[in-house]
Parts: structure tokens; sequence; C-alpha cells
């Protein structure tokens, strides 16, 4: 039997997201971008213990690579980072067609938000997709409500807008070292939703998020 993909090569592996057997290139060259790979494959899983071993490079043109991060900035406000990543796997445990790819968009697009905010000036771009431009919403509505709760205690630590920058700036960077740069890659999701073992409700609201 040819491989149902190529229809060239023999099928040889079994290919549980498409439910038939598959040429051994095709879910190499396939895997995470188009074809739709459970968590719990066997041959996504060797192939991500290989990418642990080799890390990809990211591109020096990437965005917020130029950015310098405060050394203290994610233990100086550890519990804002916990919400935001609480967030971002709580919205993604009820969007399962979310990927890496639009996460990293929706942070990216609000990092650079935050980045005018900070200097003062207020331009906001959302992102076009509806995945990302609804994370996007989901975070800044949280932001927005820490905000109010702060100015409602009067606290005397309030975050300031380069501060939530900078920690968007980490989860960004942190998200292009965890995924692989595949379409429909999930490993930076898979990541976060990690950090709270009761997924996938996601009622824990603990981190053990590890500075990398």
């Amino acid at each position: 039997m040819s491989c149902p993909i190529c229809e060239k090569r023999k099928a040889a592996r079994f290919c549980t997201a498409k439910g038939e057997k598959i040429c051994a290139v095709c879910c190499g060259t396939e895997r995470e971008v188009t074809i739709d790979c459970p968590s719990d494959c066997p041959y996504l899983i060797a192939a991500h213990r290989y990418e642990n071993e080799h890390r990809r490079q990211i591109p020096a043109d990437t965005p917020l690579l130029d950015e310098k991060i405060p050394q203290d900035i994610v233990y100086t406000h550890q519990q804002l980072m916990t919400a935001m990543a609480f967030s971002i796997a709580k919205f993604c445990s009820v969007q399962p067609a979310a990927a890496d790819t639009d996460v990293l968009t929706a942070i990216q697009a609000l990092a650079e938000t935050y980045k005018t905010l900070s200097s003062g000036i207020i331009y906001e771009k959302p992102p076009v997709a509806p995945l990302p431009r609804e994370l996007y919403a989901a975070l800044i509505a949280l932001l927005n409500e820490i905000k109010k709760q702060q100015a409602e205690r009067a606290a005397s630590a309030n975050f300031k807008d380069s501060d939530i920058f900078y920690l968007l700036v980490f989860l960004y960077r942190m998200g292009l070292l965890r995924t692989n740069g595949r379409p429909r890659s999930r490993r930076f999701i898979e990541f976060l939703r990690g950090q709270f073992p009761v997924a996938p409700d996601l009622k824990r609201e603990e981190s053990r998020i590890i500075v990398p």
C-alpha cells in the first residue's frame, strides 16, 4: 500500500491523526505542519526528544530579541508572571485548535502595545487572526483587572507598564525556545499547561515555571 500523502513511498507508520498508515518521510516532513499530531503520538514524542537535544537557532531578526530584560524582573513579579502564564494555559485548554504560533503572535502584539504604553504613547495593534486576537483580548482583560484591583487597594507596589512589557518579552522568548517552529506545534502550550498540574480544568493557580 502506498502512502496516501505522497502516493509514492510505502506506507509503514500508523498515523493516529489520519487514522491510517503513511510513509516515514511524510511523517517527518508533514508532522505538525499539515498533520495535526496528537501529543501522545510515539513518533511525535521521539521527534520532540530529539529536538530537546538539538536546539534550533532562532533567527537574528526575530522581534524583541534586542530588548534587555532586567535580571530580577521575573522573580520580583512572579505572581504577575504566573497570572499571565495561567491565563494563556487556560485559554488554550478551551481552544484546542490553538498552536504555539497563535500564542507567540498574541504575546508579541501585546508586548509591542506595552512598549508604547511605557513610553507614554497609546498605540494598540491587535493580531488580525481570530485566535491570537482572542488571546490578546483575554490578556488585556486580565491585566486591566489586576490594575483595577491594585488601584482599589491603593497598593504601594503597583506594576508599571514597563514591568509588564519585560515580562511579556520574557514569555515570548521562552516560547521561542520551547516551540520547534512548525505551524501546528503545541510544545510551548504543553509546557505552560504542565506548570498547572490539575489540567485540563486548570483550577489550581500555583506555578512551577522555571526561569530558563
